[in-house]
C-alpha cells in the first residue's frame, strides 16, 4: 500500500503557540490516515520574524513538493498578511472568530499581542502557580498535612494515573490535587487511611484495567510482583471495593485522555475555574 506523502503543518504563534497546537490538534484527529510534520513556530511577534518564517515555510513548500498547512493565532492583522503570502492553506483562527464576534458584541477587538493566556500578575496566574506548587508536595501521598486546602484528593492504585490528572488540573484550571496510592495495607484494613476520612467529600478515584496497568507496570519495573497480572487483577478488585464501600465516585481511565478524565472529576466534584 502506498503511503500517503506527509504534509506539513505549521503552528504559528505571537506567544507560546499552545492555544494554536491545542484548536488545530482538535481539528486533525477528525481526518484519518493522514501523515503530518509538526513545525512550531511561538513569538512571531515582529515583523522581521514574520518574514523568517514566511521564508522557513516557502523553503517547506518547495521541498516538499505540496503545500505545507498554516494554523496560527496571530492577532497582529500586519503579521497575518505577510505569513498570507506563503503558498499554503493558511488558517487563523482569531482572524476567523475575532470579526463576527465584534459585529456580535458591537465592540472592536483589540488586536493586541500576548493577551491568550494573560498577564502575569493576574489572580488566574498566581492561582495557577500556588496549585502546582500544591499538587507537587501532595503527589503520592507524601504528606497528609494541609489536605484540608485541596479542591480535590485523587485515589486509587499505584501508576493508573492520578499524578498526570493531579497536575493537568494544577496547570490548566488552578485546582489544588493531592493525589493517595491505594497500598496493600489498606486492601488489608478494607478501608481508606485515616488521614483521608474526613476529606470524604473531596475523593475522587481512579481505577484501571488490570491488563493495561500490568503493562504500565511491566515498564517501569519488569518481571516483580508488582507488575505481576495477578498482582494487578487484585489490586484493582480491591481498590474497587474498597471504593465502592467509602461510597465515593470513580472511573476507568484505562482507555480516556487525561483531559477527558480532569473534565469528568471537574463535573463530578463540582469544581469550577475560569481559566480565560
Amino acid at each position: 500500500m502506498i503511503q500517503p506523502i506527509p504534509r506539513s503543518i505549521f503552528f504559528i504563534s505571537d506567544g507560546t503557540g499552545i492555544t494554536a497546537e491545542t484548536m488545530g490538534h482538535s481539528l486533525l484527529t477528525q481526518f484519518e490516515g493522514v501523515r503530518l510534520k509538526q513545525v512550531r513556530v511561538p513569538f512571531v511577534n515582529t515583523q522581521e520574524k514574520a518574514q523568517e518564517c514566511l521564508a522557513h515555510i516557502q523553503a517547506v513548500t518547495r521541498q516538499d513538493g505540496v503545500r505545507p498547512i498554516v494554523l496560527s493565532t496571530l492577532v497582529d492583522p500586519q503579521l497575518n498578511a505577510i505569513i498570507n503570502e506563503a503558498d499554503a492553506l493558511c488558517l487563523n483562527f482569531f482572524d476567523t472568530f475575532i470579526r463576527p464576534l465584534e459585529v456580535e458584541l458591537g465592540v472592536k477587538a483589540i488586536h493586541r499581542i500576548g493577551r491568550t493566556h494573560g498577564d502575569t500578575d493576574s489572580n488566574d496566574y498566581k492561582q495557577r502557580i500556588e496549585a502546582i506548587n500544591y499538587t507537587l508536595a501532595h503527589d503520592d501521598g507524601v504528606t497528609n498535612q494541609g489536605l484540608a486546602e485541596a479542591d480535590v484528593i485523587l485515589v486509587g492504585v499505584s501508576r493508573c494515573g492520578k499524578t498526570p490528572t493531579s497536575l493537568y488540573l494544577a496547570m490548566q484550571f488552578g485546582i489544588k490535587a493531592a493525589n493517595f496510592p491505594l497500598i496493600p495495607e489498606d486492601f488489608e484494613r478494607m478501608h481508606l487511611p485515616e488521614a483521608l476520612t474526613t476529606h470524604r467529600s473531596k475523593l475522587f478515584g481512579l481505577t484501571i484495567q488490570p491488563e493495561r496497568l500490568h503493562q504500565i507496570r511491566s515498564e517501569r519495573r519488569p518481571n516483580s510482583k508488582y507488575a505481576a497480572l495477578e498482582n494487578c487483577r487484585y489490586e484493582v478488585r480491591e481498590a474497587e471495593k474498597m471504593m465502592r464501600i467509602a461510597g465515593i465516585h470513580w472511573l476507568d481511565s484505562s482507555t480516556k485522555s487525561i483531559e477527558e478524565i480532569s473534565t469528568t472529576i471537574m463535573q463530578e466534584v463540582k469544581l469550577d475555574r475560569v481559566t480565560y
